[in-house]
Parts: structure tokens; C-alpha cells; sequence
């Protein structure tokens, strides 16, 4: 009999689409879906990235270089400039998407059996490329309660065996807005250098920083041989779907591993990376009106939250997601339960349960991710839904003021 990999069986299935099913058969029964479920923005992608691919003149659509075109690496290297990243064209490489380069550092830095250090609630989906490298995750608790500031470094330090080889940090954080100040760069610095490990660095949402400063690992002094960056356009510039990501490290080995994996899916998208040379041509100012934007949603979702009896919500710091605690038995029910039997004025919402971006069994069982790319007008009507919601669920678990006050200051 025919079977599947062990590799097959064990990736896991996606948090953040596997309610996808019962979404369409509530859309087929009548009842309008808020997506808050997946970060896709509904902010429009620069006209002018979209015109510089309908006005190339391309005779023939060939591959490009398995680094990417040099001239949009080039560009590439003016754009990290502006953001305080001093790069070569010959430190990137030009992936499908920010995915691809956190494979490739995961394929080139990692054996099998070896073990990567990750603050949660994480990005689901390292999950599933550990799976793929053989790679076994080991997380760090991150507390709801302290807006998910990274663990104290004794926590790390606790986990790491002779196995352990990178620690990986997104920043602004996916899933849960956090964003990492300097005094806990500095310290995963002082742990990488301590125990001689990679640092992955997922950026994907630098540019949607809305208090503090933001700190790239590749800021980090001394850090050249142990920090790979990760990278997409996608989030940036509203461009989910071009699939254009890059690579960049300035350790020449890595760098030369990566290469042949770059090699073996010969190149990254031809169109997309004439709309990522054209998207770098956009003024610093493009940034203002999403920013602005992404900072009146998070205002209004935050507080609707918090005024929800028995919620709480951590106000972010950047990104374009926040993660919220509420009073509830199993997020993966309540989320099933929105789409299957609650519908408010023929309207729901969809939310991506908590559990899924936690490593730890049994940890996020009373929380949700909202992404809040919806437009101000279509996120307050997801959250009437939601309030609606949590006085109707039969699995609401009552918790008083004084309680939810006594478990935010823990």
C-alpha cells in the first residue's frame, strides 16, 4: 500500500486557512465573512509598481539571474541603506517571497536533529519549514501580560542543549505586534555570540513601526557572521501575491550555501522583481498615509476590545496584528462556531485561533489573532460581531473584573 512521508503526516496544517471551508459555506448560506484571519491588507498597491510590469518591454520572459536580477539587487542595496542596513548586491538573494529565504536559512544552517529557539506565540508557518528541515522548534513563552515582550534571557539559556543552533525573532512581531526594543536585540546578541548561534531575522514589517524605534538584527554590532536576515515585499507595499522575498546575510558561506539552493529552483519571479525595482523608486513618504492608516485601525480595535467584559488586548507596536485574550474555552471552537452558527445582521467575522502559533501544547487556548487590514468602517462592524458573538457563545467562560485585572498584572 502506497503511503505518505513521515514528513507529509507531520507538516502541520495552517492555522490561519484551515477554517477556510467553513468560511466559504457560511459566504454560500448568505452571511458576510470579515476576514481578520490572515494578513492580506486591503490597502492598495502602488499604481506605479503594477505600471512599471504592464509597460516593460519584454520579448521574451526569461530567467534571471538565481540571485535575483543585479539590477534590482542594486536597488535593493540603496533601499537597506535608507533603513540603516550597509549590504552588497553580493550579500542578497532574491527569493518567492520572504517564505523561500526562511527555508533557505533553515536549509543551510541547520541539520536535521537540530533544534531553533523561538519566543512564542511564533509566525505558524516556522512550523511547518522546521518540519521540512528536519528541525525541531523548541519555544520560549512569551506572556499576553506583558504585551509579549521577549522572555528574560535565563529563559533561553534554560532550553539550549548542544543542539541548539539559531534563535529566530520577527519584528515587528507576526503574530503578535510586538516590537523588540534595543536593550533585547542587545541581549540575543550577547546570547548568540555566548553560545555561537544564527540569528534569523524576519522583517517583514519594518516599516509599519508605530512607537519606539525599530532595531534590525543587522544593526547589531559584531553580530556579521551570526545574523541572516529574512525579508518580502509583500506587507510593504500591499504586494502579497507578487511573491518576492530576499536573503541577506553577510556570512560568505551561508551566503554561498544558500546560492546553490537558489540555484536548484533556478530563479525567483522575472515580473515581480520589475515591480520590486519599482516599488524601491517609491518616495519615503509612500509609507505616511498605510502607516497612518494601520495606526487608526489598531486604535479602534484595541479599544473596542478592551471594553469587551472579560477581554484583553495588548496595544501593539507595529505590524498590523494584535493578539487578544478572551473569555472563552477553545479558540479553535469559538472560531468554528463564528463561521458554522453565529451570524449577527447576516454578518461574522473570521479570527485565526491562538493555538496554532504556539509551540507549547495547550497554550493559547483563550486567544485569538485579528489582523486588522479591513478598513476602519468594515473592522467596526467585525467588532460588533465579535461582541455579539462572546455574549452568545455557549462556551463563554465568565471571568470578573477584579480577575482579568489580577491576570494583567501577573
Amino acid at each position: 500500500m502506497l503511503q505518505i512521508s513521515n514528513r507529509g503526516q507531520q507538516m502541520p496544517a495552517s492555522p490561519i486557512r484551515k477554517l477556510v471551508p467553513y468560511a466559504e459555506a457560511a459566504k454560500k448560506n448568505g452571511v458576510k465573512v470579515y476576514h481578520l484571519n490572515i494578513g492580506q491588507p486591503d490597502i492598495e498597491t502602488p499604481p506605479s509598481i503594477l505600471d512599471a510590469v504592464r509597460k516593460a518591454d519584454i520579448p521574451v520572459l526569461e530567467y534571471s539571474h538565481s540571485a535575483g536580477n543585479e539590477s534590482y539587487r542594486k536597488k535593493l542595496v540603496s533601499y537597506y541603506k535608507s533603513v540603516g542596513i550597509n549590504v552588497t548586491p553580493d550579500q542578497i538573494i532574491v527569493t518567492t517571497g520572504g517564505s523561500e529565504a526562511i527555508m533557505f536559512g533553515f536549509f543551510c544552517c541547520l541539520n536535521p536533529g537540530d533544534e531553533v529557539i523561538i519566543p512564542e506565540p511564533f509566525y505558524a508557518n516556522y512550523n511547518g519549514f522546521a518540519v521540512e528541515a528536519g528541525v525541531k522548534v523548541v519555544p520560549i513563552t512569551a506572556s499576553i501580560e506583558s504585551g509579549f515582550a521577549l522572555p528574560p534571557i535565563s529563559e533561553f539559556e534554560k532550553v539550549i542543549t548542544p543542539n541548539t543552533k539559531a534563535i529566530i525573532v520577527c519584528s515587528p512581531n507576526n503574530p503578535t505586534g510586538y516590537l523588540y526594543g534595543r536593550e533585547e536585540m542587545e541581549a540575543l546578541k550577547t546570547i548568540c555570540l555566548k553560545h555561537n548561534l544564527y540569528l534569523f531575522s524576519d522583517e517583514a514589517y519594518r516599516e509599519f513601526t508605530y512607537s519606539g524605534e525599530f532595531v534590525s538584527a543587522m544593526h547589531l554590532d559584531g553580530m556579521e557572521e551570526n545574523v541572516v536576515l529574512m525579508d518580502t515585499i509583500s506587507k510593504r507595499y500591499s504586494a502579497c501575491g507578487a511573491r518576492l522575498g530576499a536573503f541577506v546575510t553577510k556570512n560568505k558561506a551561508v551566503y554561498d550555501a544558500a546560492m546553490k539552493f537558489a540555484q536548484a529552483r533556478l530563479s525567483p519571479p522575472g515580473l515581480a522583481q520589475i515591480m520590486g525595482e519599482a516599488a524601491v523608486d517609491l518616495p519615503p513618504s509612500y509609507f505616511d498615509s498605510p502607516k497612518a492608516e494601520y495606526i487608526a485601525r489598531r486604535d479602534l480595535l484595541v479599544k473596542r476590545l478592551n471594553e469587551m467584559p472579560g477581554v484583553f488586548c495588548p496595544n501593539p507596536g507595529g505590524a498590523f496584528y494584535a493578539m487578544a485574550k478572551l473569555p472563552i474555552d477553545d479558540s479553535d471552537k469559538f472560531c468554528q462556531w463564528l463561521l458554522e452558527s453565529f451570524s449577527h445582521n447576516s454578518q461574522t467575522v473570521m479570527l485565526a485561533p491562538a493555538t496554532g502559533f504556539y509551540g507549547t501544547p495547550g497554550l493559547g487556548k483563550n486567544e485569538v489573532r485579528l489582523a486588522y487590514v479591513l478598513n476602519l468602517n468594515d473592522l467596526s462592524n467585525a467588532m460588533d460581531c465579535l461582541e455579539k458573538a462572546l455574549e452568545q457563545y455557549p462556551g463563554r467562560v465568565e471571568t470578573t473584573r477584579r480577575e482579568l485585572a489580577m491576570s494583567n498584572k501577573q
